[in-house]
């Protein structure tokens, strides 16, 4: 059983389950299955081990487990890390359980014993989910990096053009001439690694410049 946070960027999956027999054939079938995996056998030792904070990545959880539950794992996540995607399994579950899981976040909620497809189906989608979020993730990540680049009054030109203001109008709206806002233009332009308005404008939504 491993404990340690992995270095890579591998998608990996993620067990916790108390019971022993468990966690040794779900090993067997998610390894099988070409995944990297670690398992624990409880949430605090799966929080200790700050794999949780790794992506992407999913998790395998038993919802009962001794003092903190699955439940409550789900709910500290939430804190920690809301984009790893939980599957459930449980040996006890019931609706209503599954219903505050899935209300929750959770990806799945799989009766035991699990059926070998169905889990590993539920791995496919969630490690799919998860590898676009980390991608997406990065690329806000990236365009926010680079409007911090921009000077203040980059960003009000930013803002401008991406409201469709010809350089006229902004160096008009501005207080200042032309020949200044097709500076400023380019520059933006440059920092944000647009080559077209329309391009300029995708990346302005998606850090919020702009119209509200």
């Amino acid at each position: 059983m491993t404990n340690h946070s992995p270095a890579n960027s591998t998608p990996t999956v993620f067990l916790v389950d108390d019971d022993p027999s468990v966690r040794r054939a779900l090993t067997r079938l998610i390894k099988s299955a070409g995944y990297e995996f670690h398992a624990f056998s409880s949430p605090r030792q799966f929080l200790a081990s700050d794999c949780y904070s790794q992506s992407p990545a999913c998790l395998v959880l038993d919802v009962r487990l001794p003092g903190v539950s699955g439940l409550d794992l789900q709910n500290e996540l939430k804190q920690a890390n809301p984009n790893l995607p939980i599957i459930f399994i449980t040996g006890h579950g019931n609706i209503p359980m599954s219903v505050k899981a899935m209300k929750s976040g959770a990806e799945d909620f799989l009766p035991k014993p699990v059926q070998d497809a169905d889990l590993l189906r539920a791995i496919e989608h969630a490690l799919a989910r998860a590898v676009h979020d980390d991608a997406e993730r990065k690329e806000l990540e990236s365009i926010q990096g680079r409007a911090d680049t921009l000077t203040p009054r980059e960003r009000e030109v930013m803002a401008l053009v991406v409201e469709g203001l010809l350089n006229k109008q902004i160096a008009f709206e501005l207080g200042t001439v032309e020949k200044t806002i097709k500076v400023h233009r380019a520059r933006v332009m440059e920092k944000m690694d647009a080559d077209s308005l329309a391009e300029l404008v995708r990346l302005a939504e998606r850090v919020g410049i702009g119209k509200a």
